[in-house]
């Protein structure tokens, strides 16, 4: 089966239930980076009524849409992927308008958002996230008998997304968590961010499409746009949405994790929010090639003008000879670098505040140029500090969203330890190590793995693989809760829950579980992982 996306033209709507409807509240529009033009067509903020129709929608929509045969679900998921693909050039031209990214860049992100849709279909089909378990009865054990009792995985219920600046797709409206909270049979609202909302039509449409052809209930997407304290905060306390995913900011994450507590019934928010994701230079990958390591470091910390989620802002090492010629190969590089592009024009106001209380508390390594910058842009930065400086500094902890990062002069291997027992919760840390230095990166690693949800070694951490095996999460304040990812495969366990059925009749028992295995999964019968 397939769909199609009729029309790339741009109508200024929301999208509720399938249908288009004309917001009531502010105007937005998109802004180019390049020159702060102003993107036609506006858009107008949806208010209370709007999420009340989409979250009532999407209620009804629950049933038949969990209920739905599990290659239905795939086909959807896959539905969706070639319809974005099918409007690639108008999503890119867009998105490039919008954000200001590079056009190679954008399309890359198509990509990788048609393939998590359809890695998503494929673990529908492959079965395992039903975590199906069967503990047959035993009635004459002894001194009580064993029910029979068998556990599978349901959906939660309707999500409400947040969509991200910085991915206005991989991560957006047909980003990771709609793509994982549809696939575990929940309906999904979007918020719709403000730095892109006609690349948010555009997917929104591309998912509508696919819900109507894929003969689903229309409620079972919606794309709403507005005010974040006000439509978020509201979307987020309706009682019928029963899991969030964002991505953005510490002060957004924690308004929404607030506010989903404070419910009668409260829910479950995955936020990823915060992170500097600490990289350690040891002595012997410093001296064998530091100067490289120099340049390279600044590669991924200006990439995308730093603004992802995994950038680089943080390099510990011990102090000497060999760390400073990491620095002056660093400094060289940043120095080099053109200025580019921010998303917004708060985000760039955001990274030159950042900046300024980084040279409150540590030294200036090096500037990027500020020649020909676009009008909404950031030059990279470098700093240096002292592990007492940086243990004792706020500032320096926090993350800087953007191309700057500071380099920590540590006096020993111990206060290299001591820096990584300190830091924050991060998304990713990195050991950069000759086989020299196995012996102190093995003393690192089991610090780490307390900090860090990706630990990577001789690489840079922006650029995220989708798989099944990435972890894209970590301890708090990179993300608000520790146990999940929202990248990857394992992303769909987030808006699932186990229920237990004992001694139930052979009749009403789920097919996941049921005698026989019609399903034909691999399942745990008594312990034993089994396709019996």
């Amino acid at each position: 089966m397939t769909s199609m996306v009729q029309t790339t033209d741009l109508t200024g709507q929301m999208l509720i239930a399938g249908k288009p409807v004309r917001g009531t509240g502010t105007e937005i529009r998109g802004i180019d980076p390049q020159n702060s033009a102003a993107l036609e067509p506006a858009y107008a903020y949806g208010d209370g009524t709007h999420v009340e129709a989409a979250c009532a929608a999407a209620a009804e929509a629950f049933a038949a849409y969990r209920g739905a045969p599990i290659e239905t679900r795939a086909r959807f998921l896959e539905a969706i992927a070639s319809n974005l693909e099918s409007i690639s050039d108008a999503l890119v031209d867009r998105a490039h308008a919008e954000s200001g990214l590079p056009r190679p860049r954008l399309t890359g992100e198509v990509g990788r958002t048609a393939g998590q849709l359809r890695l998503f279909a494929g673990v529908l089909r492959e079965g395992s996230w039903n975590e199906a378990r069967i503990d047959p009865a035993i009635p004459d054990r002894t001194p009580l008998p064993r029910p029979d009792i068998r556990q599978r995985s349901v959906p939660l219920g309707p999500v409400a997304v947040f969509g991200a600046s910085n991915f206005p797709l991989a991560f957006s409206v047909a980003g990771g968590d709609t793509a994982s909270a549809l696939a575990a049979g929940c309906p999904v609202v979007v918020k719709a961010h403000d730095a892109h909302p006609g690349t948010s039509e555009l997917v929104g449409r591309a998912i509508t499409d696919a819900v109507a052809a894929c003969g689903l209930p229309a409620g079972t997407f919606s794309l709403l746009y507005g005010y974040g304290p006000e439509l978020g905060t509201a979307l987020v306390t309706d009682p019928r949405i029963k899991a969030v995913g964002f991505t953005g900011s510490r002060g957004g994450g924690m308004a929404l994790m607030a506010a989903a507590a404070g419910r009668r019934e409260p829910i479950p928010v995955y936020a990823e929010m915060s992170a500097i994701n600490p990289v350690f230079l040891l002595p012997g990958a410093l001296a064998s090639h530091g100067a490289d390591l120099g340049r390279a470091f600044v590669g991924s910390l200006t990439l995308g003008s730093g603004q992802f989620c995994t950038n680089p802002g943080l390099v510990i090492a011990v102090d000497g000879p060999e760390l400073d010629a990491f620095l002056a190969a660093a400094g060289e590089a940043v120095a080099a670098s053109a200025p580019a592009a921010m998303l917004t024009p708060g985000i760039a106001d955001s990274f030159r505040t950042g900046v300024e209380a980084l040279e409150k508390e540590a030294v200036l390594v090096a500037r990027g140029s500020d020649a020909d910058a676009p009008a909404v842009s950031c030059r990279a930065a470098l700093f240096t500090s002292d592990a007492p400086t940086f243990l004792g500094s706020e500032a320096l902890q926090a993350e800087v969203f953007g191309a700057s990062g500071v380099v920590i002069r540590c006096a020993d291997a111990a206060e290299m330890l001591r820096v990584a027992a300190n830091v924050e919760g991060q998304l990713t840390a990195t050991i950069h190590a000759d086989e020299s230095d196995h012996d102190q990166a093995g003393d690192l690693l089991e610090v780490l793995e307390l900090k860090a949800g990706r630990i990577l070694f001789n690489g840079w951490p922006t650029g995220v693989e989708v798989g099944h095996a990435m972890v894209h999460g970590g301890p708090f304040p990179s993300t608000s809760d520790s146990r999940t990812t929202s990248v990857g495969a394992r992303a769909i366990e987030r808006f699932l829950r186990p229920v237990c059925y004992q001694d139930a009749p052979k009749s009403l028992l789920p097919s996941a579980v049921a005698d026989g295995n019609p399903d034909g999964l691999w399942r745990r019968i008594d312990g034993q992982l089994t396709k019996d």
